[in-house]
């Protein structure tokens, strides 16, 4: 039952929402508090109340105080509705919100913490959450940061489930959809949407979903690759960046990895391992085991099987493997180039570098053109060759990433000679 629109104001002018809610339902008071809720937010924010009336939850008795508090009862005290705790969602979903925790997206807010570009953003794209936050929000934050980002009013982005479960249905059919990926993994950095939209696997995918193949044709989604079984634990062998330890056995490779992470700051320019060595390894942005390494790669095999044969799956996630290989040894040798115009004294060393060495996480505290093109050779173009490389997409490996990066290796050489001929 819910109240039609032209009883409200009548209501509200006798005593309230509430105090109508407990004449009505007297002796069931989860009951009533939903009802007052409902009650209100139909004329305040009547698509919430829509989208809660669609979704499992309302059908399963969790009300709005479950999730909310029962500290707010007016337009009055609107600043005691309870922040909402992603652990909240544990308490019915246990095994999800264990994977969860153990998996990539819970460390997300963390490792963006721990970003020194991310403290370079822009107040508006703090406060908005439009900047790195937008996505980086999926992650666990500690009870101090959420009751600083509620005191900020930054309510948005507290939760981490409604990511994907978009409040307020909650929905797990949307959650299963490849679109529900497209917000945080498209865009130049992060081209995984783009990549898998334009393969034979995405294409398959979303001419299935608006009818054009039956429904049940083997089109792979990100979740059939990335979350088999509806595991929440979502992790890939090379992660993010792309890099391992221990390194490969490939000496040439094993050193162009190193180069690589010495621009990411793990490693010194002496090639000691530095703090962020600890962070890498405490947040798992890069499999730092032989037996992490394999088990991510296994897990895969195993996933590619339900449709190719096992020798297939291996021998083409190898050839994955192989344009890593090839992008890496482009990436040390510009990184080469830039770093011996810090130890030439040629590139002064920006005040946020800990090293005069380049910073790919120091983003646009990169000055110099050539400190930018490396940057973009890194983080867009490397990026696209591994991303169109795994998810089987010539252009994005080859004309997004590949080639790409052999232009930028020619500028890079281009103005370090002019900047040495300059000086």
């Amino acid at each position: 039952m819910f109240l039609k629109r032209g009883y409200k104001k009548v209501y509200a002018l006798k005593g309230g929402y509430r105090e109508w809610a407990r004449a009505q339902f007297p002796l069931d008071s989860k009951t009533t508090a939903k009802m007052a809720c409902i009650a209100c937010h139909t004329d305040v924010t009547p698509r919430i109340v829509s989208d809660y009336k669609l979704s499992t939850m309302s059908r399963n008795e969790v009300d709005c105080e479950t999730c909310h508090g029962d500290h707010h009862r007016s337009a009055a005290d609107v600043d005691k509705v309870q922040p909402f705790d992603p652990a909240v969602c544990g308490t019915c979903h246990e095994t999800n919100w264990t994977q969860f925790n153990a998996g990539k997206h819970a460390d997300a807010w963390a490792a963006m913490k721990a970003l020194p570009a991310a403290h370079g953003q822009t107040v508006a794209m703090k406060e908005g959450m439009k900047g790195c936050e937008s996505c980086h929000r999926l992650g666990i934050k500690t009870e101090n940061e959420i009751a600083a980002l509620t005191k900020e009013g930054r309510l948005f982005g507290l939760a981490s489930c409604n990511g994907c479960h978009t409040r307020h249905t909650f929905s797990v059919s949307e959650a299963r959809q490849p679109q529900a990926c497209r917000t945080c993994h498209t865009g130049s950095d992060h081209p995984q949407w783009e990549a898998y939209a334009g393969s034979k696997h995405g294409v398959k995918a979303l001419l299935a979903q608006s009818g054009k193949l039956p429904e049940a044709t083997a089109s792979p989604t990100c979740q059939t690759c990335h979350m088999p079984e509806g595991t929440h634990e979502v992790r890939t062998a090379w992660g993010y960046y792309g890099v391992r330890l221990p390194l490969p056995d490939d000496k040439p490779w094993a050193e162009a990895q190193t180069t690589i992470l010495k621009a990411l700051g793990v490693f010194a320019p002496d090639g000691k391992p530095t703090p962020r060595y600890d962070i890498f390894k405490t947040l798992n942005v890069a499999r730092m085991t032989d037996e992490g390494w394999d088990e991510a790669r296994t897990g895969m095999v195993r996933t590619c099987t339900e449709c190719h044969s096992t020798r297939f799956s291996e021998s083409e996630l190898a050839k994955g493997d192989k344009m890593i290989r090839e992008a890496d040894l482009l990436m040390a040798e510009a990184i080469g180039i830039v770093a011996d115009l810090y130890r030439d004294n040629i590139l002064e060393k920006p005040g946020k570098y800990a090293y005069p060495f380049p910073d790919f996480l120091s983003y646009n505290a990169s000055p110099k053109p050539i400190e930018q093109r490396l940057y973009l050779m890194f983080i867009d173009h490397r990026t696209s060759a591994i991303q169109g490389g795994f998810h089987f997409n010539p252009k994005y490996a080859l004309w997004s990433g590949w080639n790409e990066m052999q232009k930028d290796l020619i500028s890079i050489k281009s103005m370090a000679r002019a900047l040495r001929q300059k000086r």
